[in-house]
């Protein structure tokens, strides 16, 4: 009975420390806080926002944007924010085409109907554009995503593209281009804010195994050329079950600074070019082969396994994510080449 008492004791007095250290707190946190971010995260959450004003595209129509009253919080808040959204689209009119913009260069977003909201920072964040996936949306939504993207981007391109959706496409934008084999539709850029693509130096190449695998192999190498790199190579059926036709063409997949290889059945064609040169080998495994092939899965599991270093493996059927890996290496390995330039003309200042 006495160590019960004093268990209870002991927890009361640890009870009452624990509520006198919380209060302490709770009464000296506001003096922990910077001011100036107690202000900035008051004026983000509760301030008026009546200062800020939208434009109808094409009308050249000002107004002022909905304000927010100072006593909103929590869920109520994020309500009206949705709901000064619809106003703001309503009272507009969207504009001749429905486009809205918001935010900074790196998070900008525009706004098409009530079905897309596009990231136009993608560029600055990350060197390259957004990029339409075609597959689940209507051809009306995919030509006014376009439309909009090229008064921003120089390149604007949607994948997986079917011929009867493109021929849809056609009747409402005549100027869009189309590649069957890549099943990629391009529409260039028109706006003053289209800035052009940055060149990328070095060579991809493109290899098929088969020639089953040449539409993933296309997008692939029409999408590294429209992201900037002009030196873009596609060499197809070389695949393993005729050994000879790949080394026929080692000399050429060498001159590559980044290899994509493309292949179904057993996926081994990575692990063997992976093993003939010294550059980056993306592997991209494909849909194409027998029941035991499982739709791309076996091909991806023996490229995940590969013996052969340096070998990097994307999802199935995705030369496009292939295209956009290889590109960036590039620009790595010249930001690279960048800096030992420069650690160089440090070390020897009368070079």
């Amino acid at each position: 009975r006495g160590n019960n008492e004093r268990r209870t004791a002991t927890s009361s007095t640890s009870t009452a420390r624990l509520r006198s250290a919380g209060e302490a707190l709770h009464h000296d946190l506001p003096r922990r806080i910077p001011a100036e971010m107690l202000a900035a995260t008051t004026q983000w959450s509760c301030a008026p926002r009546a200062a800020a004003t939208t434009t109808a595209r094409g009308a050249g129509i000002a107004r002022p944007a909905p304000s927010h009253a100072s006593s909103c919080t929590g869920r109520h808040r994020h309500r009206r924010r949705r709901g000064d959204a619809r106003a703001s689209w309503s009272s507009n009119g969207g504009g001749s085409d429905g486009f809205s913009t918001s935010s900074s260069l790196e998070s900008s977003t525009l706004e098409v109907g009530n079905f897309a909201k596009l990231d136009l920072g993608r560029g600055a964040r990350t060197g390259l554009p957004e990029v339409v996936w075609g597959p689940g949306k209507t051809p009306e939504q995919i030509v006014r995503i376009m439309d909009a993207l090229r008064d921003r981007q120089s390149v604007v391109m949607a994948t997986r593209i079917t011929p009867e959706v493109y021929e849809a496409m056609r009747a409402l934008q005549p100027d869009i281009e189309y590649n069957p084999v890549a099943r990629i539709c391009r529409v260039s850029g028109v706006g003053a804010n289209s800035h052009p693509v940055a060149s990328v130096l070095g060579c991809v190449a493109v290899l098929t195994a088969g020639t089953a695998d040449m539409s993933v192999a296309e997008e692939a190498a029409v999408t590294a050329r429209l992201m900037g790199v002009a030196d873009t190579r596609l060499i197809v059926d070389i695949g393993v079950a005729g050994l000879q036709r790949l080394l026929a063409r080692v000399e050429e997949i060498r001159e590559a600074d980044v290899v994509v290889v493309v292949a179904g059945m057993d996926g081994a064609l990575p692990s063997v070019v992976a093993g003939l040169v010294d550059v980056p080998v993306i592997a991209v495994p494909t849909s194409i082969g027998y029941g035991a092939a499982l739709g791309g899965l076996s091909p991806m599991l023996s490229m995940l396994n590969s013996c052969a270093v340096g070998v990097t493996v994307v999802n199935v059927d995705n030369g496009f994510g292939a295209a956009m890996a290889a590109v960036k290496m590039l620009r790595g390995a010249r930001r690279v080449s960048g800096k030992i330039a420069s650690a160089a003309r440090e070390s020897d200042p009368y070079s």
